[in-house]
């Protein structure tokens, strides 16, 4: 399987809602508080509360992933049928 990735790992950067910095947050020991440092944003849900309002990133991140992953399970099908019946004369895979 030559198109086939050992992983599709991805990531996220999350962002301040007010002022869109994805580098300057600073947080409690377990991620339950966050306040960025660049504008002051207090994050009282932490972590949690921070990925709440990146969802919509998240989830077209996440999209992508998905839509890489077709596109490298249709190259690797096809390549394994035009393999499969290459020689044949009656069969053509495209």
């Amino acid at each position: 399987m030559k198109h086939i990735k050992d992983n599709y790992n991805g990531s996220v950067q999350l962002r301040c809602v007010v002022c869109g910095a994805t580098d300057k947050f600073d947080s409690n020991e377990d991620n339950s508080y966050i306040k960025c440092t660049n504008c002051g944003k207090e994050y009282f849900g932490g972590y949690d509360e921070l990925v709440e309002y990146n969802q919509q990133e998240i989830n077209e991140a996440v999209e992508a992933k998905v839509e890489e992953i077709k596109n490298d399970l249709d190259k690797e099908l096809q390549n394994m049928f035009r393999n499969a019946f290459k020689g044949n004369k009656y069969i053509k895979v495209k």
